[in-house]
């Protein structure tokens, strides 16, 4: 018998429960797709800082960038994002999104967000990533996270404190920030759909 054949014989239902194990399929498939819709998921696979302000938690460290003079050179993925492959890059978005997403769903996030120990060795590859013409020269070029724990060395942003997000970033510090509006999850066919029929209610 065909490998692929005694896979799909093994993992398929009994014909009887076919019709339901299709229908709860196509639920979750459906679920699945309101929500890559309602989170703009595909939105994250790019280097659009705007993609960062889906979540209104993000909305200072937008602002507070945005009037940085990073904001001309750089964008948030260029500072947060490990640069040194491919495969490594996107894990490192999956994994640090699906962590965001988890706490900002549940509502688990400080008013004042720091980074963590995995974003803040990023930063810093990146800061000498960046700037390493202005510090080959130094012993800065060779500092990581690790060492800076250990004392053996700083991390650029324990002078450049206020670079590029300023010292305080909580909501309530930026609560009238100018950032660009999102675009709404609703379908424009069913928000004029839902127009029309309160209008007919009245």
């Amino acid at each position: 018998m065909n490998p692929i054949k005694k896979i799909i014989k093994v993992i398929a239902p009994p014909p009887e429960w076919r019709i339901y194990v299709f229908i709860i399929l196509g639920v979750f498939f459906g679920l699945l797709l309101v929500v890559l819709r309602i989170s703009n998921a595909v939105s994250y696979l790019s280097d659009d800082p705007v993609a960062c302000i889906n979540c209104h938690v993000m909305t200072p460290q937008f602002a507070t960038w945005q009037k940085s003079s990073h904001a001309r050179v750089a964008t948030c993925n260029d500072c947060h994002v490990p640069h040194d492959n491919f495969v490594r890059k996107y894990f490192f978005k999956a994994s640090d999104g699906l962590r965001h997403a988890t706490m900002f769903t549940l509502r688990l996030e400080p008013e004042v967000i720091h980074i963590k120990e995995a974003g803040a060795g990023v930063v810093q590859a990146n800061c000498i990533r960046c700037h390493y013409e202005f510090i080959n020269t130094s012993t800065l070029v060779t500092v990581t996270k690790k060492q800076a724990d250990h004392g053996n060395g700083k991390l650029c942003w324990e002078c450049h404190r206020e670079t590029p997000h300023g010292r305080v970033n909580s909501l309530s510090s930026f609560p009238f920030a100018r950032v660009p509006q999102l675009t709404p999850v609703m379908p424009e066919w069913l928000d004029k759909f839902i127009q029309s029929e309160s209008k007919k209610l009245k």
